[in-house]
C-alpha cells in the first residue's frame, strides 16, 4: 500500500471525483474544504475550488492510496470554536484500516512545525471511530457541547517529553 498525504491538485480530479460520488448527495466530506457554494462538476469548477482551498489560511491535503483518493485532512491554521483546527474524513469504503489516524498523526506533525503549542478537535457524539481516532493521538475529552465532543491534543515541542526527537519508518 503506498499511502501519502498530498496537496490538492486538479490532476487528481478522476479519483477526488470517484470518491465525492462515494460519499453520496447529503452527505458531508469532512477534510476537503468542500463549501456549498464550490461547483465541483466541471473541470474549470474544479479547478477554482483547488485553488480557493490551496489560497485559504489552512493546509490541506488528500489522502491518497495508490492513486486513489482516500479522504482529505485540514489543519487550520488558527483556532475555530465550532470545527476546531483540524477536520478529515475517510470514504466509506476505506473507512476502518487507520487511514485517518494515520493522516491525523501526519498532520499533527505540521500544527507543531507551525508552533501550535495544542490543537481541538470536535466530532458528533456518537462517532466512534472519529473519537477513536483522536484519542489514539492523544486526544483528551474536554466536554461535550450539544451533541459535539470537544477535543484537545497536546503539542510539545520537538525533543520536549513526549515527543520523539526523530520518527522512524514505523511513525
Amino acid at each position: 500500500m503506498a499511502l501519502t498525504l498530498v496537496e490538492p491538485s486538479v490532476e487528481l480530479y478522476g479519483a477526488w471525483w470517484e470518491a465525492h460520488e462515494e460519499w453520496g448527495p447529503g452527505l458531508h466530506e469532512d477534510g476537503f474544504g468542500l463549501a456549498a457554494t464550490d461547483e465541483v462538476e466541471s473541470p474549470d469548477g474544479f479547478a477554482a475550488w483547488v485553488e480557493r482551498v490551496k489560497a485559504e489560511d489552512s493546509t490541506c491535503r488528500w489522502i491518497v492510496e495508490d492513486g486513489r483518493v482516500q479522504g482529505g485532512i485540514a489543519l487550520r491554521h488558527r483556532l475555530n470554536d465550532v470545527t476546531g483546527h483540524i477536520g478529515y474524513g475517510v470514504r466509506p469504503s476505506a473507512r476502518g484500516r487507520g487511514l485517518a489516524t494515520w493522516a491525523l498523526g501526519a498532520m499533527l506533525d505540521e500544527a507543531r512545525a507551525l508552533g501550535l503549542r495544542r490543537v481541538l478537535l470536535v466530532c458528533l457524539e456518537g462517532n466512534e471511530g472519529s473519537a477513536r481516532t483522536i484519542e489514539r493521538n492523544g486526544g483528551v475529552l474536554e466536554e461535550v457541547r450539544g451533541d459535539v465532543c470537544r477535543y484537545w491534543i497536546e503539542l510539545p515541542a520537538a525533543g520536549e517529553p513526549g515527543v520523539p526527537a526523530e520518527k522512524g519508518a514505523d511513525g
